[in-house]
């Protein structure tokens, strides 16, 4: 994967920098120290992942995130983790806090390979039909039957859904706003702007996150806050 840094900061791109070289499966192709420079580079060549400080003069890494390509990928690298919240207006596929370590860094970039070759594979396949209890995806010349049950969380990627089921990922060709519209609204809660859970498979949450196995997704403020505590946690505590 070529990718690219974007920091005001010349230690944080030094110190980003020596992460990205340890990977093999990553190739460091441009370090910039603001978003214009960035765009320019990214207009004349391919890049798969970008590396994005949030806090910068000038244009900031949420608004320079809003014009990345399609299938470009964002991880943001920021001091502040109160922007975390931030990452999913844009669906930036991670969200890292300096100083970052080692084994944090590489459960990022693995998530960035695997999306990558979602993205890469054109096997994206398509929702042909969605039931009370399942979902139907065309593939190829095969419908594949995926129980609602088996999904623990569906993540939006720009213009696809990805559902995270137990030991694997399935890439659909339709958007999160639109596939939300199609399910059970007393199973999947919509609680930010790039996530909807399974509220069945939550086990454990707390007022800022929601965890299902080894999975952390934020609860988004406003709206998304107030109907999860609405519909998923008022409900199930009148049922103790």
């Amino acid at each position: 994967m070529n990718c690219i840094i974007v920091d005001d900061e010349p230690v944080a791109r030094k110190g980003m920098k020596s992460l990205v070289e340890q990977i093999p499966q990553l190739t460091l192709v441009g370090s910039f120290n603001n978003a214009i420079a960035a765009s320019a580079y990214i207009n004349e060549y391919t890049v798969d992942l970008i590396f994005l400080d949030i806090q910068m003069p000038g244009i900031t890494g949420i608004e320079f995130a809003q014009s990345i390509p399609v299938n470009t990928l964002i991880v943001f690298t920021t001091a502040y983790a109160e922007y975390a919240l931030d990452s999913y207006e844009v669906s930036a596929i991670d969200y890292l806090v300096k100083p970052i370590e080692m084994n944090r860094f590489l459960k990022a970039v693995n998530k960035a390979i695997a999306y990558h070759k979602l993205l890469l594979s054109e096997t994206a396949e398509r929702v042909e039909e969605i039931q009370e209890e399942y979902i139907f995806i065309k593939s190829e010349r095969r419908y594949i039957k995926i129980n609602f049950s088996d999904i623990l969380f569906i993540e939006g990627l720009k213009d696809y859904s990805i559902l995270q089921l137990e030991d694997q990922r399935v890439i659909t060709k339709m958007n999160l706003k639109n596939i939300h519209e199609q399910l059970p609204a007393k199973q999947f809660l919509r609680i930010n702007k790039s996530y909807i859970v399974n509220s069945s498979r939550i086990d454990s949450f707390d007022t800022n996150d929601i965890f299902i196995k080894s999975y952390e997704i934020g609860i988004g403020g406003g709206n998304y806050k107030k109907t999860f505590f609405e519909e998923f946690v008022a409900k199930n505590l009148q049922k103790d």
